[in-house]
């Protein structure tokens, strides 16, 4: 099952369908964490199984994830607040079923679902944030101080954070439209998002990580309960509106108990009781928090990926689903290399072409496809820089 699994994210990532909030597709900093901690876990279990070969072709698909997290899903334009520039961004949108997939998190509209009829429901990828780069830290892929983590923290307090009677909480992202509307009616459709207690659990994770005070985010958190002591999907994030039952830190209309806040307020209790966050994975943080010796520089071309480029002194590693020889060239076809695919046990197979630091020309190639003995008919190229 967890070899299926890891097949699965490595064949149809690094893009998500949906990212946590299932409404948009693209690269998301809480999937791409997510998926790298899987990957990780899983090469853990291959390699006690024997499987030498496997673990480390997962660990590597994982560095790959892991070396690319800052250039898919940080913007070095930030606006949102002065001075800061760089910040995780909610998600770089992009068509999934494009081989040429958009990848730049400066670039890019994101659509935005709940607005209200003819209000604007597009805006500039790269002023949408939330708080889900936080699960970076949580499961050991970046440290609580790295200056972007800090950075960003700052933009979503800025951005997203509302005080109530009880404490803290916050949107889960910026132009949110799925709540309550203004005058606290029922959403229709649209509305206006309100705050998330589970953000405020998140981010006592985040506190407990970076040695703050913890405490106080598990008495907000139960602050924001109902008389029965349930915890609701959003709480209300504006001045008391009595005559709706409406009051600012209590619950909404929204769903109630949300079992996904109840379990992010378990595990704090959880995680202040231990003295570490509960979703911290140490194989996670032994490979991406130390000196980083094992990770091997790749650049990975497939089908639902076709990157245009590789960078010198970086291996070009090019996957297939099928069995394949690799016809191909690296001096624009003047001499020619046939290189037999290397399989794997999840579905995909294997080239692996380095890049030397003096290597100019592209890269070009085809496939000879085994089972059928049948060329691609098509040339493809990389160019190196």
């Amino acid at each position: 099952m967890i070899l299926r699994a890891a097949g699965y994210l490595i064949r149809h990532g690094p893009a998500t369908q949906q990212e946590r909030w299932e409404e948009n597709s693209g690269y998301s900093p809480s999937t791409l964490a997510s998926n790298i901690a899987a990957l990780i876990c899983a090469a853990q279990f291959v390699r006690e199984r024997g499987d030498e070969a496997t673990a480390q072709f997962i660990e590597e698909y994982a560095d790959f994830l892991e070396c690319h997290i800052e250039e898919w899903t940080v913007t070095t334009e930030g606006t949102l607040v002065p001075g800061i520039k760089r910040h995780y961004i909610r998600i770089t949108p992009t068509d999934i079923n494009n081989p040429q997939p958009h990848e730049n998190p400066n670039q890019g509209t994101l659509f935005i679902s709940s607005q209200p009829p003819g209000e604007p429901a597009e805006f500039p990828a790269k002023e949408i944030v939330d708080g889900g780069f936080l699960q970076l830290v949580r499961y050991g892929i970046r440290k609580p101080d790295d200056s972007i983590i800090v950075d960003s923290v700052k933009v979503i307090d800025a951005v997203l954070k509302v005080d109530t009677p009880v404490g803290p909480c916050w949107h889960r992202y910026n132009h949110d439209g799925y709540g309550q509307q203004e005058d606290g009616s029922a959403y229709v459709g649209w509305g206006k998002g309100r705050a998330w207690p589970l953000l405020t659990g998140e981010r006592g994770h985040y506190e407990l990580a970076v040695g703050g005070d913890v405490k106080t985010y598990i008495k907000v958190m139960e602050g924001f309960a109902s008389d029965t002591c349930l915890l609701p999907e959003q709480i209300w994030d504006e001045a008391d509106k009595p005559d709706a039952h409406l009051y600012l830190g209590k619950p909404t209309g929204s769903a109630m108990p949300l079992m996904w806040a109840h379990a992010e307020y378990i595990k704090l209790l959880r995680s202040t009781h231990d003295g570490r966050v509960f979703d911290f994975i140490p194989e996670v943080a032994n490979r991406y928090l130390g000196e980083r010796k094992q990770c091997k520089s790749l650049e990975i071309w497939k089908f639902n990926r076709q990157v245009d480029k590789v960078k010198k002194s970086h291996t070009l590693r090019i996957q297939a689903l099928a069995s394949f020889q690799l016809h191909w060239s690296n001096d624009n076809w003047q001499t020619v290399k046939n290189t037999p695919a290397t399989s794997t046990k999840l579905g995909v197979n294997f080239v692996d072409i380095s890049i030397s630091n003096n290597q100019q020309r592209p890269i070009k190639f085809t496939f000879l496809w085994i089972d059928s003995s049948k060329w691609e008919e098509r040339n493809y190229t990389v160019e190196v820089g």
